[in-house]
């Protein structure tokens, strides 16, 4: 299986793959977004560190359980070869009804079929009131004619 496009990237190909996985992960669907991966992906996420398609897929399923409402937007940092660097901020609720935006950045390295091998993410939590959101649009990927908010990264 591969998961086009493929490295060596260009700032062209890294950004459509950074595109990609913002989408995906916009869906909040774990069985679409493990297909990113390799078999045995490996991760750090904050205080975790799951490794493989089915530890990924338990993991995405419980933070989507938790993060309501999740909006996300990722751009590209930088590349290289099979390297990819992202910053990225989302924002969501938890069950109380209490918002957050996540910033965080991710680096992401690829096998020559372009699936993500290895994810290691740093993520801060902000606290924000509800009338401090930014990302309004509706669930589902980010439509291409909403950019980041300046100054957001």
């Amino acid at each position: 299986m591969s998961r086009p496009p493929l490295p060596p990237f260009t700032a062209e190909t890294a950004t459509q793959k950074v595109r990609m996985a913002e989408d995906a992960w916009n869906t909040r669907d774990p069985d679409r977004v493990v297909l990113a991966y390799t078999a045995d992906s490996r991760w750090r996420n904050r205080a975790e560190f799951p490794v493989g398609r089915d530890a990924i897929r338990a993991f995405l399923t419980r933070k989507w359980e938790r993060e309501r409402d999740y909006r996300l937007i990722k751009t590209l940092w930088a590349f290289g070869g099979n390297r990819i660097a992202v910053r990225f901020a989302y924002e969501w609720h938890d069950g109380a009804g209490q918002w957050f935006r996540s910033y965080g950045n991710e680096n992401w390295l690829f096998d020559a079929a372009g699936l993500m091998a290895e994810r290691h993410a740093s993520i801060n939590d902000l606290p924000i009131a509800e009338g401090e959101r930014l990302f309004h649009w509706p669930a589902g990927p980010r439509p291409a004619d909403v950019a980041p908010p300046p100054g957001l990264f």
